[in-house]
């Protein structure tokens, strides 16, 4: 089994192992997600699909606070950095969502690159330390202990459920569609 992150996947492998496997679905549904979002000026981040109020900079920012909040909080179990630690999360729990509006393009397509860049050292510095089954640093409320693996699963699953969004608002904006960015 691999434990280290050697090279970034296009896809998962056709017959891998669990980590690969697992790293190969996460880095695909990035890709995907950056093909879905790119490029784009802040009227096209901005606009919404009614009835919808989603943008895909408000996706965009909700996904880098997804990244922090699973691969450096949980994993690792420390303190979320700017712009995330600045937010009163009880009065605005919805803060990235709303507040991507007000932030220029390279701000919502750098915070997110920055923070998939910060998920990949984390998730290699822990995989490195043991395998997917450790437990990660952060337990949840009830006092239980996730494993490496739920995170991940997680992670996944919260791409998937925004890949699907980001499909619609994409293809609204500009007419771009299809499952995967063209062969470079």
């Amino acid at each position: 089994m691999t434990q280290e992150i050697e090279e970034i996947p296009l896809e998962p492998p056709v017959a891998g192992s669990e980590v690969d496997t697992l790293i190969g679905s996460l880095e695909r549904s990035r890709r995907l997600f950056g093909w879905k979002t790119g490029g784009l000026d802040a009227a096209g981040l901005n606009q919404r699909l009614a009835p919808s109020a989603m943008t895909l900079g408000g996706l965009l920012k909700h996904l880098a606070l997804v990244e922090d909040e699973y691969l450096t909080r949980r994993l690792l179990g420390t303190a979320l950095g700017p712009p995330w630690d600045a937010v009163d999360w009880d009065s605005e729990p919805d803060w990235e969502w709303r507040s991507a509006a007000s932030d220029s393009p390279e701000e919502v397509y750098g915070l997110w690159a920055a923070a998939v860049s910060r998920s990949r050292v984390n998730l290699r510095q822990v995989l490195s330390e043991g395998g997917v089954d450790q437990p990660v640093r952060l337990d949840w409320p009830d006092g239980r202990g996730p494993s490496v693996r739920r995170v991940l699963i997680d992670l996944i699953e919260e791409y998937a459920r925004h890949l699907g969004q980001a499909d619609l608002i994409r293809e609204s904006i500009d007419g771009l569609v299809g499952e995967d960015p063209p062969a470079s």
